[in-house]
């Protein structure tokens, strides 16, 4: 999942982003109305987070801009106002979600899945798995036959994504867009890289295999008992 924060606080901003790789989102940061304004523009998020108080483009106008542009993207309110005038204000403007400062991050991760379940109209499972591979979201664990296996937060977020697309072949380009937080390089065989490593924690020795290489195309994981 892709989220765009819009903070002009570096501290927080940083705090935000950091803790949304940890919990295995993909996060972009603009610190400034115009520079996510270009942005919405031209790629696509899945929640955006707003803070109000920005350098230009203030964050009231700039939702109301989006939301002129039928950008239809979920958004949380992100600020220190906490006057009930301006929560009402807020959410009239295009706002979802209005969440004050200071905040605890586990409280905003709840906030930032809840709109996104909302917004897809689905209810969020919190396993997903293939053959005897399971991934417990909540608890943020992975599991084969049930064996422990212990992943770094960019291979969870990986096989989340694999997980999340099972039977179907998944390319280099959409791995990169939905994984990583920069646009894909043909020049890089990061993908390779990492997802060998993956392939070795997941499979390993066992004699079914359940990530699968389709050359020229990407991968796949499936059960093909």
């Amino acid at each position: 999942m892709r989220v765009l924060v819009v903070e002009d606080d570096q501290k927080i901003a940083s705090f935000v982003v950091g803790g949304l790789k940890q919990a295995a989102f993909t996060a972009h940061h603009a610190s400034d109305g115009e520079q996510a304004l270009r942005l919405m523009r031209t790629e696509h998020f899945d929640l955006l987070i707003v803070d109000l108080m920005l350098p230009g483009i203030d964050g009231l106008t700039l939702i109301e801009q989006i939301r002129r542009e039928k950008i239809k993207s979920p958004v949380l309110i992100l600020s220190a106002k906490r006057s009930v005038d301006d929560r009402v204000r807020g959410l009239q403007m295009g706002g979802d979600d209005y969440l004050t400062k200071p905040f605890a991050f586990s409280e905003l991760l709840a906030r930032v899945q809840a709109l996104i379940r909302r917004s897809t109209g689905v209810t969020e499972a919190t396993t997903l798995g293939v053959a005897d591979l399971e991934m417990n979201l909540i608890k943020r664990e992975v599991t084969r036959g049930g064996r422990r296996i212990d992943l770094t937060p960019r291979e969870f977020a990986l096989l989340e994504y694999l997980l999340r697309n099972p039977g179907r072949v998944v390319s280099r380009t959409m791995i990169m867009e939905h994984v990583w937080d920069y646009n894909f390089d043909p020049m890089t065989n990061v993908v390779e890289a990492r997802m060998c490593r993956l392939r070795e924690k997941i499979d390993g020795d066992s004699e079914k295999k359940l990530i699968h290489t389709i050359r020229g195309f990407g991968y796949v994981v499936r059960d093909d008992a």
